[in-house]
């Protein structure tokens, strides 16, 4: 319910309040008085679109603001908005005289369609705004479902429940079918690098202990290398060169030539062929220690090269396994951690087959629980829709417009959330008019009164989804174009009898509806001031009946006028 609704400096209303009531609310006022201005002012707070020169001449802007009754269907939507025991909401729009728009929403900024979506439970609007015709459209479907029984609300979970399941399950569909395209490629991947590592099967002991053996080997290579060199310098393997053995072979045999002519040359000569033989004796021995030192080296090591007394093979080992370091991590303890990432992920693939048959299987059994949801309600709607047509037209026929077709249009679309069913209101307003779209055909004050009919059956409904799935507040603007005497009384009766069970405002110029008002509003102008203002007036009793002497085109002190209008309110 509206509670209250506050105007500043939108068109001719400098400032306005109004304090609404339950049940029905009329605004009234002379022509041109400003009436529509009002209905401006829901419209902008619904997110209707800001009209240019709206704001009054000499403000900077316009303001709009309505508090409203919490209801319970906005409060978990807008649980992060509002405290837990909150009970109002309220919306607010300012336009600035350049044109620019901001929306608040409980006291925040929001945006427009925010406001709009939010101002679509809490009022409907019936009326001359054109854009306000095609929300309409989201309103049918839940206004024939407030018609298809106590049962519907639940057919309408279920069907919820079945589409949300379909939904989680294409995904998880998708997902197992994207997995399974590269899967093959990557099975393969993980396979050889887990052979890889496999094949190796290495461990940190025996990456320290290779690495030491590495070292050792290294090092015989350096010595058995020098051990040669001095080796050679003494007694060369082979080719015409001397080593040191040969040399001194060679002094010795030149010092024993000349040994005869002085004395102590044969004990040099003899000096000298010791040292040859001695140096060959060394050559040999350096020889053999190189030999020895390589094979207690391999005998060190053997215990790493798996029985094999071979340096390259322990080389290779060691160079596989630093290989398997660098592309998994840079260490033993990385590689085997890959090892065992790598088994799960190859173990989760080898089983995406399984789980995407599967999910294919539980996605079928959704299908059908959704196709079977669907029909369900499908046939209520189906069920309901002839009856609710003619309701309709016999409520058409009270509201003078007893030529006017009215037919419920149901189409099939994708299931989703709310079904798989389209529903047009279609509309005819006179004979040999093709019908049309509700939201196409009428004019704002045949809209009126259609919605009014529409909105009577509806709400006579002891079944109705809550609301009848619009707002809670009904805007009625035009509703009495073009009728007068007894069509206006109907009228009136039918927002009397909405007003029981609905917070009703409807602007009007008949004094038959403006008399059944609860709470009666006068638009006032006044042209005494440089600049028109228009002001907003909740009447007393005693001014309703002036109002209405007004509205019935009498003077003031019209006695037979002034005993109309209290019948009239007698009547209401």
């Amino acid at each position: 319910m509206l509670q209250e609704l506050r105007v500043e400096n939108l068109l001719l209303i400098e400032r306005a309040e109004l304090r609404l009531a339950a049940g029905v609310n009329v605004i009234t006022g002379e022509t041109g008085a400003g009436k529509t201005v009002l209905a401006h002012a829901l419209d902008l707070l619904l997110g209707g679109k800001a009209r240019s020169g709206i704001v009054r001449p000499g403000a900077s802007e316009a303001y709009v603001e309505g508090t409203f009754d919490l209801p319970e269907s906005l409060r978990s939507q807008l649980a992060e908005r509002l405290p837990a025991d909150a009970q109002e909401l309220t919306l607010a729009r300012r336009v600035g005289s350049d044109g620019r728009t901001r929306a608040y929403l409980a006291g925040r900024a929001a945006t427009v369609s925010e406001l709009r979506d939010v101002g679509g439970a809490l009022v409907a609007f019936y009326g001359q705004h054109e854009h306000r015709k095609l929300t309409l459209a989201a309103s049918q479907l839940a206004i024939l479902d407030g018609l298809c029984g106590g049962d519907q609300p639940a057919r309408l979970r279920a069907c919820a429940q079945a589409f949300a399941r379909t939904r989680e399950l294409e995904a998880r569909l998708e997902e197992l079918r994207e997995l399974s395209s590269q899967r093959e490629r990557e099975l393969d991947l993980l396979a050889f690098e887990l052979g890889e590592i496999d094949a190796l099967s290495p461990s940190e002991d025996e990456y320290v202990k290779l690495r030491a053996a590495s070292a050792r080997l290294g090092r015989l290579d350096a010595l058995r290398a020098a051990l040669d060199a001095a080796a050679s310098a003494l007694v060369p393997d082979g080719g015409e060169a001397m080593g040191a053995s040969q040399l001194l072979a060679v002094a010795g045999k030149c010092v024993q030539e000349v040994a005869d002519v002085e004395e102590g040359f044969q004990a040099l000569a003899e000096r000298l062929r010791s040292l040859a033989i001695e140096s060959e004796d060394v050559a040999r021995e350096l020889r053999g220690r190189g030999e020895r030192a390589g094979e207690a080296a391999f005998e060190e090591v053997s215990e790493y090269l798996a029985g094999e007394l071979s340096v390259d093979a322990l080389e290779a080992r060691l160079a596989a396994i630093e290989r398997l370091m660098r592309k998994h991590g840079g260490s033993i303890r990385a590689v085997l951690d890959y090892a065992r990432e790598a088994r799960a992920r190859h173990e989760q693939l080898a089983n995406a087959e399984v789980a995407l048959a599967e999910s294919a299987g539980q996605l079928d059994q959704a299908r059908e629980e959704l196709d079977r949801a669907v029909c369900a309600v499908r046939r209520a709607r189906r069920a309901t829709a002839g009856s609710f047509a003619e309701q309709v037209r016999e409520q058409l026929g009270s509201l003078a417009m007893g030529d006017a077709s009215f037919e419920v249009a149901l189409g099939e679309r994708e299931p989703g959330p709310g079904g798989g069913d389209e529903v047009e209101f279609m509309i005819a307003p006179n004979p040999g008019v093709p019908a049309g779209p509700l939201r196409e055909i009428a004019s704002g004050g045949e809209l009126s009164r259609i919605m009014l009919a529409i909105m009577t059956v509806a709400s006579g409904s002891a079944s109705s989804v809550p609301d009848g799935g619009v707002g809670a507040t009904l805007v009625f603007d035009e509703v009495d174009a073009g009728i007068g005497g007894h069509t206006a009384r109907v009228v009136g009766a039918r927002l009397r009898e909405l007003g029981q069970r609905r917070q009703v405002l409807c602007i009007t110029h008949l004094p038959q509806i403006a008399s059944l008002g609860a709470r009666h509003f006068a638009i006032v102008k006044d042209t005494a001031a440089k600049l028109t203002r228009t002001t907003v007036v909740q009447l007393a009793e005693g001014e309703v009946v002036s109002e209405l002497v007004r509205m019935l085109g009498a003077d003031s002190d019209d006695t037979a006028a002034r005993r109309h209008a209290r019948e009239l309110r007698k009547a209401a």
